[in-house]
């Protein structure tokens, strides 16, 4: 199992390191094909190979035009394929942290819950890679409040690493009517994700969800305001059948909230300390007052 393993990392960074090559090959493509569409000569650095260009881009089609990447291929099945995902904890987690790890088990579906014990995280990893886990969430504390959530996607990554903040728990809703948290899949609201880096953090946080039906009646919304991310809960009536007016719509929050705050995107699984940093928050970031990572 570890060499294969081996062998499928090897060939996914075979993949990777092609990227270029093939991404500046589109980009001469493009070049070439926008120079014949508007009428103009074709420029000059690219007269020299342009006929065998010409010949590859006749058998283009839209599928197969633009070059796939690395992303691609860590997400090619998200939406075809209900993801699996194991949430766990550090290790001797304290009260509080177990009950928050059972409810982001209840807030995601499809997850379960794994009492870490002794394991350490090569262990933990190749146990998810051989059951079929396509994402583990990890939860970390400080003196028993909650203060940190990875996201590890499987098997190649990327992994998130998020700060939390003003964890609220179910129960610490201001609500006494809390009840029992519905399992229906979520419909999920993403806002102010707007740069690249922004989108790829909403990919890795949408991708834990499977897709959901059109009558759910439960939302899950993200909302990013500076590079911190606000997670809420809620249920929501829209009338009897559905049949209420826009004004008629009530929600309710079911928790549990928090407060993310991204500091680190890597492009390998939580156990591979020498993968490279896709983004790293550095400390003269946080008096850019005007620089927004993620939107």
């Amino acid at each position: 199992m570890l060499r294969r393993e081996v062998r499928l990392r090897r060939e996914y960074l075979y993949r990777k390191s092609l990227e270029g090559a093939a991404k500046a090959d589109y980009e001469r493509r493009l070049a070439i094909r926008n120079a014949l569409a508007a009428g103009k000569p074709i420029p000059t650095e690219l007269r020299g190979g342009d006929s065998r260009i010409r010949d590859a881009d006749t058998y283009a089609d839209v599928a197969h035009d633009a070059p796939r990447n690395h992303i691609d291929d860590e997400y090619a099945d998200a939406g075809a394929v209900a993801p699996k995902v194991v949430v766990t904890t550090s290790r001797d987690p304290s009260s509080r942290l177990a009950q928050f790890a059972k409810e982001i088990r209840l807030l995601v579906p499809n997850a379960q819950r794994l009492n870490r014990g002794g394991l350490i995280v090569s262990d933990l990893m190749a146990a998810c890679r051989s059951n079929g886990v396509t994402d583990v969430i990890v939860l970390h504390e400080t003196r028993g409040e909650p203060d940190a959530f990875i996201v590890c996607h499987l098997p190649y990554g990327p992994t998130a690493y998020f700060s939390l903040s003003g964890v609220v728990l179910r129960h610490d809703v201001h609500d006494e009517t809390v009840g029992t948290m519905s399992l229906a899949y979520p419909h999920l609201v993403f806002d102010g994700f707007n740069t690249p880096l922004g989108r790829r953090v909403a990919n890795v946080l949408k991708y834990l969800f499977p897709v959901p039906k059109e009558d759910a009646a439960r939302v899950i919304s993200f909302v990013n305001r500076s590079d911190g991310v606000s997670m809420r809960h809620h249920t929501f009536n829209a009338g009897a059948a559905g049949k209420g007016r826009q004004e008629d719509v009530a929600l309710k929050e079911v928790g549990p909230r928090m407060e993310m705050s991204l500091y680190q995107l890597r492009l390998g699984t939580l156990e591979q300390k020498q993968a490279d940093d896709e983004w790293v928050l550095r400390p003269y970031m946080n008096t850019a007052k005007k620089r927004r990572a993620l939107g």
